[in-house]
């Protein structure tokens, strides 16, 4: 993928020189550094600038800015074509290529993170002025992964073992949806079950992690979303949370959206990303998260792993039977029936993937996607059409939940069988500049 769309980007400079991004500030007194360090750090300066210009041209593209305010400005009152943008991505990656290496292996790190957010940058520069990727080729431009798909009819094993789950008749995507009909948090109760779940996923996550004093999040339900849940990191350790209200939502979503969203998840690798690398050291490339990037997978991977790290075994279901079912006005004697579905249904996460693989590279029609995903995902007609609409705004990003989950999982436990090791190996995660490629070396 590199090679290909570097040297395409060569053309472009060879027809006319390429626009770099602003000066970067001018260093402030104290210890000599060495001038490859100096410039490393005058390639992430360019790099912010450059995701922000990036991100002026694509809505969403920058999911998260908290650096100067001036360049965001900057970006907006001095914008930059997509000419001189794919120009920027190239020289910037020359740059880079050509620093000397480290005995550092922070820097070594640090400096192939930014190369593998340039090589997504420079795939998105592409698809944003139309060009268009089959899903594999696109996933591992963006994200840094080849997903491996399984063929549709893999899952067929795991669909006769969850029928003998549901009690009625009919088709099995059909009995599902009754029967988690009987699961649904009122709406008048969303707040209060929310609040709880996420205070006690806080709690769990304090217990290893020296949060940042004074962090926080506002949470708000919202309506008309491709999504279920989203996290907006404002900077400054603070979250915008967002639910998405269009579908009924299960008791199961409290503690799974507390987590993802919010503790362990999305909340948490931002505030440390800022404490110890932006704040800590000074690495401003921090500051600033593409949406469409290796980093997507590392945080979509450990949010949705972090559900089991702070809810291990049979603990999930206690606590939703115990405090979330009462909250929600459920019957707790049903909790381990649900529980159980839910176990087995993450069995099917594969299929979502291959699904949308075929429907993105227009092997089947949205009408089949659909019904594909009612078959094997088990999910009622509006949210599979829910589903789809996901797939058709963000594409390959799919991958980043299951896949990245299982990748995370992987080299999390591979640290250690005791969960203190497990913590202390997600906090590594959540802290320095990894990529996807790293969570193979176990």
């Amino acid at each position: 993928m590199r090679s290909g769309l570097v040297a395409a980007g060569c053309l472009i400079l060879a027809a006319c020189s390429a626009v770099a991004g602003p000066a970067a500030p001018a260093p402030v007194a104290g210890p000599a550094v060495a001038p490859a360090v100096s410039e490393l750090g005058a390639i992430a300066t360019d790099y912010v600038r450059l995701t922000l210009a990036l991100g002026e041209q694509e809505a969403g593209y920058v999911d998260a800015y908290y650096g100067p305010a001036e360049w965001a400005a900057a970006a907006k009152t001095d914008p930059r074509d997509m000419r001189e943008l794919g120009n920027a991505i190239v020289e910037l990656m020359q740059r880079l290529d050509a620093l000397q290496a480290s005995d550092d292996p922070l820097v070594e790190a640090r400096k192939r993170f930014l190369s593998a957010q340039l090589e997504a940058a420079l795939t998105r520069h592409a698809m944003i002025q139309g060009e268009v990727f089959p899903f594999a080729k696109e996933a591992q431009g963006l994200f840094g992964v080849t997903p491996e798909l399984r063929p549709l009819a893999e899952f067929d094993a795991v669909l006769e073992e969850i029928d003998n789950l549901v009690p009625g008749d009919g088709a099995l995507s059909e009995r599902v949806a009754a029967f988690e009909q009987n699961y649904i948090i009122p709406k008048d109760r969303l707040k209060l079950v929310f609040d709880t779940a996420i205070a006690e996923c806080k709690v769990r996550t304090k217990r290893h992690f020296d949060l940042p004093e004074g962090e926080n999040f506002k949470m708000e339900f919202v309506t008309g979303k491709s999504w279920s849940g989203y996290n907006y990191y404002q900077g400054n350790y603070q979250s915008l949370i967002q639910v998405n209200t269009d579908l009924p939502i299960f008791i199961g979503r409290a503690v799974d959206l507390g987590c993802h969203e919010g503790y362990p998840g999305h909340h948490v690798y931002n505030m440390l990303l800022e404490r110890n690398l932006t704040k800590g050291r000074g690495w401003q490339e921090f500051s600033v998260y593409p949406l469409y990037s290796p980093q997507s997978l590392i945080a979509e991977g450990s949010a949705n792993y972090g559900i089991e790290l702070a809810f291990g075994g049979e603990e999930r279901l206690e606590y939703e039977r115990d405090v979330l079912y009462p909250l929600a006005g459920l019957d707790p004697d049903t909790a381990a029936a649900y529980w159980a579905l839910q176990i087995a249904k993450q069995a099917l996460s594969g299929a979502r993937m291959t699904i949308a693989q075929q429907y993105l590279d227009g092997e089947i029609t949205r009408t089949e996607a659909i019904t594909l995903n009612r078959k094997y995902q088990l999910v009622s007609a509006e949210r599979a059409a829910q589903m789809t609409d996901f797939n058709e705004q963000y594409r390959s990003y799919v991958i980043n939940y299951g896949l990245g989950m299982e990748m995370v999982r992987d080299w999390i436990e591979a640290q250690g069988d005791a969960p203190v090791w497990r913590w202390k190996a997600m906090e590594r995660l959540l802290s320095e500049p990894m990529l996807p490629g790293d969570l193979a070396e176990k």
